[in-house]
């Protein structure tokens, strides 16, 4: 009854992060026709210090904690996934949120790319159709634009940034794990992106096109770090309460919270391309998420056969 009690806080936990990150997409969303894309990382990502510093402290890993006997393992991760931030503010600055953050799903599928490419695994039948899926389903939301005679590139442009986010996430991940394997903690970790993505941010300031915000502004601004960084802390410690693949399916209740946005915040309908494509990307990032089940579950038993 125990453990039962504290897998459903874990799913609680994961379902209040989706919900922190799409308030946090939001508020990037309602600002970035007004404030430059770098000014934006820079708050979204040294605001999420302040509550990362103190989840840290309240653990004890502040400030001893953050000894790293891999930092450069640290820096490599976090360059890629700083260039992730960039490209998905600035995904999200051209399109809708809940097809911005579809695309976000793609990383999944990718990630068994990168797998096959930098690590040499082998091709298998999940991945091909995982793939295959992800790769309809974006076709699936470009076809549209390219059956018109003016073509929207300010869409189009966004739709590949997305792609590319989708990319840099899936390279990132993996080094991601790779440290976690090998001992740092996730706080740790968040922490060291937090403090990149605010230095990747600081660097823009020189480009000369940094605003004033209003103080309305300044305020979402904030709140887009305040929300950032509680959400990784309660994904954190839902990961702490449940398993990984107990909490997957509800990775994607973040869908519905965009979808709501997009309607009742920005007032978007949701295009006929955006419905097509919702199933058939969840499709193929179901089939990936299986793969991987599958194998963890033939490790396990494996496992048992040796003992």
């Amino acid at each position: 009854m125990f453990y039962r009690k504290s897998e459903e806080f874990g799913i609680a936990l994961r379902i209040l992060s989706g919900l922190l990150f799409a308030a946090m997409v939001v508020v990037v969303k309602m600002v970035s026709e007004e404030v430059p894309l770098g000014e934006i990382v820079f708050f979204r990502s040294a605001f999420a210090l302040f509550p990362l510093v103190i989840f840290l402290h309240i653990r004890g890993e502040f400030p001893h904690g953050l000894r790293s006997n891999r930092p450069w393992g640290h820096v490599l991760s976090s360059i890629f996934g700083v260039a992730a931030m960039f490209t998905s503010f600035a995904t999200i600055a051209r399109l809708p949120v809940a097809e911005a953050t579809l695309i976000s799903y793609l990383s999944p599928i990718l990630t068994a790319i990168a797998g096959v490419m930098l690590l040499g695994e082998r091709i298998t039948t999940f991945r091909v159709c995982g793939i295959a899926f992800g790769l309809a389903g974006v076709v699936v939301l470009v076809l549209p634009e390219l059956g018109v005679q003016e073509l929207d590139m300010r869409r189009l442009i966004g739709l590949a940034l997305g792609v590319i986010t989708a990319i840099l996430t899936a390279l990132a991940l993996p080094m991601t794990r790779k440290l976690a394997r090998f001992g740092e903690s996730p706080g740790t970790i968040a922490f060291y992106f937090a403090v990149t993505s605010t230095l990747g941010g600081l660097v823009t300031l020189w480009s000369g096109n940094w605003i004033m915000p209003e103080t309305q502004t300044l305020i979402l601004l904030i709140l887009a770090g305040l929300f950032g960084g509680f959400a990784h802390i309660a994904m954190t410690l839902a990961f702490k309460y449940a398993e990984a693949s107990r909490m997957a399916p509800f990775e994607y209740v973040t869908l519905i919270w965009v979808v709501l946005a997009d309607v009742l915040i920005f007032s978007l309908p949701l295009s006929p391309a955006f419905l097509l494509a919702l199933p058939i990307i969840l499709t193929g990032v179901a089939i990936a998420a299986l793969e991987g089940k599958i194998r963890r579950a033939n490790t396990i038993e494996n496992q048992k056969f040796e003992h």
